[in-house]
């Protein structure tokens, strides 16, 4: 039985992986910006939505590249 799970998964990653990727340049995290934002226009605030998920974890791929790209703005007081 998880074999076959596995082989659709496997099966479908090569379309997947062209929207859903650890981004590495700019280009890349603004792309993965863009397709979140047009999930939560479609999603909304719904967490039983099927693409809830999805949004989780293009938060966390999102928020791995600005800890590791964006420097923080200091406030000089």
């Amino acid at each position: 039985m998880q074999n076959r799970e596995l082989d659709k998964t496997l099966s479908a990653w090569p379309l997947v992986s062209q929207k859903i990727y650890v981004p590495h340049t700019e280009e890349q995290y603004e792309q993965i910006v863009a397709l979140l934002d047009q999930l939560i226009d479609e999603v909304g605030e719904d967490e039983t939505h099927p693409y809830s998920s999805l949004m989780e974890l293009l938060g966390v791929l999102i928020e791995h590249y600005e800890t590791e790209h964006v420097t923080e703005l200091t406030i000089e007081q």
